[in-house]
């Protein structure tokens, strides 16, 4: 399995998993071009994408959609909700999510997030005795999901925004109520809650994803995170952030 953000942020958000049998997308938040540019960077070809995962419909996660769908004709994985305000039709290869779902031998289960959107879903997917959560954009992780969730190898996790500097900083305040809401998004310090009770001996790396530009940055996500889950007595250090400009790549 290779696992490559080719970026995370409220300006586009893009992840490229390789499983060996099949090449995926979870969310197309850049131009076709842009996409096109990033895969090169790996050595992947846009047309080899087997399958698009969707978590939700903001324009940060579908604006290359249309585009890409056109050019490439994957498979794509989404709500039907999600599909007919993106598409405005019935996509000819859509796969409507369910609980839980397979392609081919990977299996997806499905976790609901909470957002202000449509519909709003995080993944987990296995195969071969591998396995990587993707979760970002939620207000909170509901704890029937810890369950399904826990000791995994791989976590691409929200660390959105450090509270402080968000409720200091040039957002308005309806801005920052809706960001610090049920249907917002996780803060650094909710980030390494959730973390201390699902890392487990599994867990080989966590990547801190959608960190905000204006209310936050990369070392104070990390800085928070390891001291959260350094006071929660979980030892696990391996953590990176993921960047809006440039890939974050785990070969595996």
């Amino acid at each position: 399995m290779k696992i490559v953000v080719l970026g995370s942020g409220s300006k586009g958000n893009s992840t490229f998993i390789d499983f060996g049998t099949k090449k995926i997308l979870i969310d197309v938040g850049f131009s076709y071009k842009q996409i096109k540019e990033r895969l090169e960077l790996i050595k992947v070809d846009p047309k080899e994408i087997d399958a698009v995962f969707i978590t939700h419909d903001h324009s940060d996660h579908t604006y290359g959609l249309k585009v890409f769908l056109k050019k490439v004709k994957p498979y794509l994985y989404i709500t039907k909700e999600v599909e007919q305000y993106i598409l405005e039709e019935q996509y000819e290869q859509s796969v409507y999510l369910t609980d839980e779902m397979f392609l081919d031998d990977i299996f997806i289960k499905v976790i609901p997030t909470s957002h202000d959107a449509l519909t709003a879903n995080g993944y987990l997917f296995e195969y071969n005795n591998e396995n990587v959560v993707y979760l970002t954009d939620t207000g909170y992780l509901n704890h029937r999901n810890f369950i399904y969730l826990k000791d995994k190898e791989y976590y691409i996790f929200e660390s959105n925004h450090d509270t402080e500097k968000l409720i200091n900083g040039p957002y308005p305040e309806y801005l920052q109520r809706r960001i610090l809401s049920d249907k917002g998004h996780l803060s650094n310090e909710l980030c390494a809650g959730y973390l201390s009770r699902l890392i487990g001996p599994n867990t080989k790396k966590v990547i801190l994803a959608h960190i905000s530009e204006s209310n936050n940055d990369p070392t104070l996500a990390l800085e928070t995170n390891l001291k959260i889950l350094k006071e929660n007595e979980v030892d696990f250090k391996n953590l990176e952030c993921a960047s809006q400009n440039e890939i974050t790549k785990v070969n595996i």
